[in-house]
């Protein structure tokens, strides 16, 4: 790969022609119609948060320079921007007064066209470092994965974006990385993450592809349809609304997909799960509130997804003082369900600590946690036990 450094553009001429797509949020052309901000294999733009944009820009007023500046000499002559799309896009928007910004100057906000003409010098004169790379497609996606300049590291969806650049990347990115999509508050109902780091989009990769993103993407790198994806991602969104009613923090971030494949063959009445859901969420002994809707889902039998309250210290010390003196005034064992049995435990006489804390009545069953419910069991009768 060739790379030759340029040090004779500036913030001005990175600025010509400049467009920003606010719906899509990116900057789109530059240095005079020549330059490509951003690839479809570049991350959203995320430095428009009022700090790091205006970072740049204060930067530059103080005559900082912004660092290296990667781009890329497509054989057609255009220019497409390897690393700095962030700071060119924060500047060029500043200069430009595409979805304007002001930094503070002397205790008071200024816009581009509100500052001094020397302090507009100073930023549109500013000089750049920019190296411009010549190369394969693949040596160029490999250099991109490996440099880190804009202090923002890559998170791995953003890599794969750039691993499998391509039409299919376009057009997945373009439905679930864009905030101005009409489904994107449904679908952050259940997604966990910011659309423009790609959370939505990974989490539909991740559910089509049963995990393997990678697979999945290097196949269909250059097909020209995201049908597949967009399909199955609606499916699940639909199977979740069309079982659960509560909408809360608690569906966020769940493992739907996963969810998804091991009950969808079920049948659910929904006003049944709504009644369990909403009691199960107001029980105070359920500690775990997420691990409710699996559980529903599962028929409400693994009690461990509720991480139900357990019986405290003292509870267990004394229910287990109480136990043994009465056992050893019978001479039976202290576990209850050792004492009628047969066994050479049945007089046995177990420490605390060779016994567990157990429901009288289970938990599932509308027992309470609270000393008159508990009883101790050895560990082995405790394990049995389950919950019947």
């Amino acid at each position: 790969m060739k790379t030759t450094l340029h040090t004779d553009w500036t913030v001005g001429d990175i600025c010509k022609g400049f467009i920003y797509d606010k719906n899509e949020g990116k900057g789109l052309f530059g240095l005079g119609g020549k330059l490509i901000i951003q690839p479809e294999y570049q991350r959203n733009y995320i430095y428009g948060d009022g700090k790091k944009d205006v970072a740049v820009v204060e930067s530059l007023l103080k005559g900082y320079p912004l660092g290296l500046i990667y781009f890329v000499l497509n054989k057609d002559g255009m220019y497409e921007v390897l690393d700095g799309q962030q700071r060119i896009t924060s500047f060029a928007r500043f200069v430009n007064q595409s979805w304007p910004f002001a930094v503070e100057r002397n205790g008071k906000p200024r816009y581009f066209n509100s500052l001094d003409k020397d302090e507009q010098d100073k930023i549109t004169e500013a000089p750049l470092t920019i190296y411009v790379c010549e190369g394969e497609p693949s040596e160029i996606q490999e250099w991109f994965e490996t440099i880190n300049i804009a202090g923002v590291p890559l998170v791995k969806q953003e890599l794969r974006n750039a691993s499998y650049h391509g039409p299919f990347v376009t057009k997945a990115r373009a439905v679930f990385s864009n905030t101005g999509n009409a489904n994107m508050n449904r679908w952050q109902t259940y997604v966990k993450g910011d659309p423009k780091r790609q959370a939505i989009l990974e989490t539909a990769l991740d559910w089509v592809s049963d995990g393997d993103i990678d697979a999945y993407m290097a196949l269909r790198r250059y097909d020209t349809s995201i049908d597949e994806l967009k399909n199955h991602f609606d499916t699940v969104i639909d199977w979740i609304d069309s079982i659960f009613e509560y909408t809360g923090s608690y569906v966020c971030g769940l493992d739907w997909g996963r969810l998804y494949r091991q009950y969808h063959t079920n049948a659910y009445a929904k006003d049944e799960v709504t009644k369990r859901v909403d009691e199960l969420l107001a029980d105070t002994q359920v500690n775990d509130k997420k691990g409710v809707f699996e559980y529903i889902l599962g028929g409400e039998q693994d009690t461990t997804l509720l991480n139900v309250r357990v019986f405290d210290e003292k509870t267990k010390k004394a229910v287990y003082d109480q136990q043994t003196k009465d056992a050893i005034a019978k001479g039976v064992s202290n576990c209850p369900f050792c004492a009628i049995g047969h066994s050479n435990n049945a007089k046995r006489i177990y420490k605390l600590n060779e016994m567990d804390a157990d429901h009288v009545t289970a938990w599932s069953k509308g027992g309470s946690t609270d000393i008159s419910n508990c009883q101790m069991l050895c560990k082995t009768h405790n394990k049995a036990k389950g919950n019947r």
